[in-house]
């Protein structure tokens, strides 16, 4: 009797092993990264109305660029959802100051654990780390136009608009050590880097 106990449990045991991993694989592959346990009906909801995403791009945005005193040598910018539908910023801005060639790279530290998600009228943040405090940058110039492009939802090829924001009239100083942060849903997220 005891066997059969023992076999009925390993039985049982590995029966739900498999079945979680058939569940982990089926929500991995899902691309939520966590299966559906339960969520209250609103936000599993609003998650299914996320498969329409709209990407925050420049038809469905402002976007504004401040120069900030603290830190020193940085850019915030400030992308606003002035659509009607609720949009996503997807990674992070690639800028081009004047007539640059390519685009800096992210702090890569800098990634939210969340798409940055706008209702109407909401806000997310980038900052630019413009130039090396220190004065160790090379290669140096004052730029006088911005554009920012907006990345596109995984899988999708479609970036839509870019957003030219105005910079001061004197334009901002540059250099090598230029590079940009996620989007965030804080502007306090966004300035820490």
């Amino acid at each position: 009797m005891s066997s059969i106990r023992n076999s009925r449990t390993r039985f049982l045991t590995t029966a739900a092993g498999v079945a979680l991993a058939a569940l982990s694989v089926t929500a991995f592959s899902a691309g939520t990264g966590m299966a559906d346990e339960g969520a209250p009906k609103a936000v599993s909801a609003k998650a299914s109305a996320a498969a329409a995403t709209v990407t925050c791009e420049g038809s469905v945005t402002k976007t504004v660029a401040t120069p900030l005193s603290r830190p020193l040598n940085h850019l915030l910018l400030t992308v606003t959802n002035t659509g009607k539908k609720t949009c996503f910023l997807y990674g992070y801005p690639a800028v081009q100051f004047g007539e640059a060639q390519s685009v800096p790279p992210v702090i890569k530290e800098s990634k939210p654990q969340a798409v940055v998600t706008l209702e109407p009228g909401e806000s997310g943040y980038a900052s630019v780390n413009l130039s090396a405090a220190d004065g160790s940058g090379k290669n140096g110039y004052t730029a006088k136009s911005l554009n920012v492009y907006f990345q596109s939802r995984p899988g999708s090829e479609d970036d839509g608009k870019g957003a030219k924001p105005a910079l001061p009239a004197k334009g901002v100083y540059v250099d090598s050590s230029l590079k940009v942060t996620y989007w965030q849903q804080s502007l306090d997220d966004a300035i820490i880097w």
